[in-house]
């Protein structure tokens, strides 16, 4: 079958693409950054291929980095923070979900509502004597990161460290010398918490990760903090950009700003949409078959690449009607912006939490802000996982007593999301 190659425009407007090739068939071979593979543009196939025992998301074994390498990959994926759940197959992905799933069913997220809402509070205030402002760096950036330590009991004196190694971590522009110094410390740190929490558990996630046990297994070292690296650079990475993209959308239509502000219960029919249509993953982690196999009615040899869409497939127009358009009202999503089956993300309701307190938030404190007169088109990041822009310039205006939602309307709806 034809290669075909995708060209740096693709991560400006991936969903023409998307259109061109869904009208072709729901799979396609693509070369894209030196990259081969086949690329699923279709919802049913897309969840086919989640659900394929066949196809392994072991990318940290020596069998994923030879299809990997085979396949023009080699330097894609750290194998450092590959030896987790989110690279892992049954049974082991069963035994550590299990696990892990104990602590996010606990208080530590259950309890987190009120300190989003403050930490959004706070952050807004801090850039409200400001005219214009990034509202990627200074809100959307900072908000998950502060929540992350909130989660794992971070001390006060270490959150700074925590938020420049995130930084460096997720950064399109850092070297891989950076991320490697970064990463050293995060695992220093991360260990010497571990430690501390073992010793003296609390309320925090991190402590009940430690306790989780499934009869008498629990998560040795290797495997916690494999997990909160995960934590730290997946679960962040991806709020961060739900939260740019959310606001992004409400800026450009400002009758979709009018209707959340005078009816916040909207908010989160409203994340919901911008998941399905403008989510912050572009593409599924790395995924490869390991033995020959038929999706859709493609057949597709052992040790291939593949890349499921979740852009593309949460805007087919098979599973949605008017696809390209953020409708409040749409009945049963059923989106795949967190995947499907077993790795669904289990993240999920955190990051939902998230983006509707920033929203809510931002909306009650600034009701005037708008783009900034020096945006144009919006730049997205050249990525293949990650759906973000790099900024998002905006003018802000302060907030009158004559506004029809204030922080206080805003408060409760957040107390209840």
């Amino acid at each position: 079958m034809e290669i075909l190659e995708l060209t740096d425009d693709f991560y400006q407007n991936p969903h023409a693409t998307y259109r061109a090739l869904r009208e072709r068939g729901p799979l396609h071979r693509i070369r894209l950054d030196g990259v081969v593979g086949w690329l699923i543009v279709d919802h049913e196939v897309a969840k086919q291929a989640f659900a394929e025992p066949s196809i392994s998301k072991r990318i940290g074994s020596p069998e994923g980095q030879a299809v990997l390498a085979k396949n023009g990959a080699a330097e894609m994926f750290n194998t450092a923070i590959s030896d987790n759940m989110l690279f892992a197959d049954p049974p082991q992905h069963t035994r550590l979900r299990r696990l892990v799933a104990k602590a996010f069913a606990g208080p530590a997220i259950r309890d987190l509502q009120p300190r989003i809402t403050s930490i959004a509070d706070t952050l807004l205030d801090d850039i409200g004597a400001r005219t214009t402002v990034d509202l990627i760096d200074s809100y959307a950036f900072r908000l998950p990161i502060a929540v992350i330590c909130e989660l794992l009991g971070v001390p006060d004196d270490d959150k700074g460290d925590f938020r420049s190694w995130t930084a460096v971590v997720v950064s399109d522009s850092a070297t891989n010398e950076e991320r490697a110094i970064a990463g050293v410390n995060f695992f220093t740190c991360l260990t010497k918490l571990i430690a501390e929490r073992t010793d003296d558990p609390g309320d925090d996630l991190l402590s009940q990760l430690i306790i989780a046990k499934d009869r008498e297994d629990r998560l040795d070292e290797q495997e916690l903090v494999a997990m909160l690296l995960l934590l730290l650079i997946a679960g962040h990475e991806t709020t961060v950009n739900l939260i740019g993209n959310s606001i992004l959308e409400i800026l450009r239509e400002p009758g979709m700003a009018e209707r959340l502000r005078a009816d916040p219960e909207a908010i989160p029919a409203y994340v919901e949409e911008i998941l399905r249509c403008q989510g912050s993953l572009h593409m599924a982690t790395a995924r490869y078959t390991t033995a020959p196999i038929t999706l859709g009615d493609q057949d597709i040899d052992a040790d291939e690449f593949i890349l499921i869409s979740l852009a593309a497939a949460n805007r087919d127009p098979a599973r949605f009607d008017e696809p390209d358009r953020i409708d409040l009202e749409r009945p049963g999503s059923r989106h795949i912006a967190f995947g499907h089956g077993i790795h669904h993300c289990l993240g999920a309701a955190l990051a939902r939490m998230e983006a509707t307190t920033a929203i809510s938030r931002l909306l009650a404190k600034f009701p005037k802000m708008s783009l900034d007169g020096e945006f144009g088109d919006p730049t997205w990041r050249k990525s293949l996982l990650i759906h973000g822009l790099t900024s998002l310039p905006v003018r802000l205006a302060a907030r009158t007593d004559s506004q029809t939602v204030s922080f206080a309307d805003a408060a409760r709806f957040s107390s209840r999301a």
